[in-house]
């Protein structure tokens, strides 16, 4: 199990914030060019990570009947590896009120949320609200594409920055 510890430090001028109705272009265009899915970008469910007025990262809380996903991670290319999707991962996870689930392609992905305390998991294990979002993504699986469907499954300490 994973346990949280205060967020490590930003990278000088960041800041972590919720994201409001001027930051949907921002959003949009982090998620097209990361070529994710565009179909459920509501602003309300996002939190931004903002440097001299850029948005460099952002990620959502989608809600379902019974559960949340952590969906829409996103880190531009010139601000990755700097602990920024890992600090606003851990962010979404501390502030989630449901269990809390994910999708990701390839094996690293599979691990970087493995490290955070997620835990593959079967379709059969999945809340019925999301068997029926992540069905494609379990055929895929089946079909031998490096999708996997996550629980976190860690412990969230207290955290200080909340």
């Amino acid at each position: 199990m994973s346990t949280f510890s205060p967020l490590p430090d930003w990278p000088t001028g960041c800041q972590l914030r919720r994201a409001g109705a001027e930051d949907l272009s921002a959003i949009r265009s982090l998620v097209f060019r990361a070529a994710l899915d565009p179909t459920q970008l509501r602003w309300q469910q996002f939190w931004l990570v903002e440097s001299q007025g850029q948005v460099v990262a952002c990620g959502q809380l989608r809600e379902f009947v019974g559960a949340q996903e952590l969906g829409s991670l996103v880190v531009m290319r010139d601000w990755r590896d700097r602990g920024l999707g890992e600090a606003l991962s851990r962010h979404l996870i501390a502030i989630a009120s449901q269990p809390l689930y994910l999708e990701c392609v390839g094996s690293r992905l599979g691990r970087f949320y493995t490290r955070l305390g997620f835990q593959a998991v079967t379709w059969r294990e999945l809340p019925p609200a999301l068997q029926r979002k992540f069905a494609l993504a379990c055929f895929a699986q089946r079909l031998g594409l490096p999708i996997t469907v996550m629980r976190f499954v860690g412990e969230v300490k207290n955290p200080d920055w909340l």
